[in-house]
C-alpha cells in the first residue's frame, strides 16, 4: 500500500502517535498480527486479535468522538471494513492474509492515524 513493513514484524518508536493508550494498543496489534503469523493454524490466536482489534477502535473512536475530531466518520469506516475482514477468516490463515493485516495496521497508522496527532484528547482505557 506504502509505507515499508518492519521485518521483524513488531511496533517501533516510527509509529508513535503521541498518545501512550493508543500507542500502548498499536504495540499490542503488532503483537497480535506477529502471533497469528507464528501460529496461523491456531483459532484462538485469530480470535484474540479480532478482540483486541475491536478493543483499540472503540477506545480511538471514543477519542475522536471525545475530541470532535472531524474525520471520524471516515476514520471509522475504515475500521469497520478491517473488522469485517478479520471476522470473515477462519484458521489457518494464509501467507497472503498475514501479509494483508500486516500491510492494513503499518499504513493505517501511518497514513490515517497520524492525521489526528496533536488533535485528540487522552482518556483513560477501561481495563
Amino acid at each position: 500500500m506504502g509505507f515499508d513493513i518492519p521485518e521483524p514484524y513488531c511496533w517501533d518508536e516510527s509509529f508513535k502517535v503521541f498518545y501512550e493508550s493508543l500507542d500502548e494498543q498499536h504495540r499490542g496489534l503488532f503483537k497480535g498480527i506477529f502471533d497469528c503469523a507464528a501460529t496461523p493454524g491456531c483459532g484462538k490466536t485469530l480470535e484474540n486479535l479480532v478482540k483486541i482489534v475491536k478493543e483499540h477502535f472503540a477506545t480511538e473512536e471514543g477519542m475522536m468522538e471525545k475530541s470532535a475530531y472531524e474525520e471520524l466518520e471516515e476514520h471509522r469506516g475504515s475500521h469497520t471494513d478491517f473488522v469485517a475482514k478479520l471476522e470473515s477468516l477462519e484458521a489457518p490463515l494464509g501467507t497472503e492474509t498475514i501479509n494483508y493485516a500486516k500491510d492494513w495496521l503499518v499504513n493505517h497508522i501511518k497514513g490515517t492515524d497520524f492525521k489526528y496527532k496533536g488533535k485528540l484528547v487522552e482518556t483513560e482505557i477501561a481495563e
